[in-house]
């Protein structure tokens, strides 16, 4: 994508604090921390939407996150993953946030207000109804 921040990265134009880099997926540090380790993981292949992403790729993500943490012997950590404007999401191209916490006062913050009154089952039967697999 000619105009990705993200894009340019991995192609070399705009340069980044690699961490790790396989045939699908680069690693570097967020330029705008929430917290010490604060880092950002992305397919190579632009995809605006996590389910735009290979499913090969979204593996490879979830596994280099779990390296990463262990690497950066981070032992409380936020993994964060946004979709959409209203969901937060400021860059368009698929990405998550790795955000160790070494303190409660540090790093993602998060409000959460459940509702009661939602109806969860129309919309579990409507999922079942489009899955393309079964659960066993």
């Amino acid at each position: 994508m000619e105009d990705c921040i993200f894009c340019k990265i991995v192609s070399g134009e705009i340069p980044s604090n690699k961490i790790h880099e396989s045939d699908h997926v680069y690693a570097f540090m967020d330029i705008s921390p929430i917290s010490k380790g604060h880092c950002l993981f992305i397919p190579k292949v632009h995809a605006e939407k996590m389910h735009e992403v290979a499913d090969e790729t979204l593996s490879e993500i979830l596994i280099m996150i779990k390296q990463v943490i262990n690497a950066g012997v981070f032992e409380n950590y936020n993994v964060l993953q946004n979709n959409g404007i209203i969901a937060h999401q400021e860059v368009k191209h698929a990405h998550w946030h790795l955000i160790p916490k070494e303190h409660s006062d540090e790093g993602l913050k998060l409000e959460w207000k459940p509702n009661k009154e939602i109806e969860q089952t129309r919309i579990a039967d409507k999922i079942r109804a489009n899955l393309l697999f079964e659960f066993e």
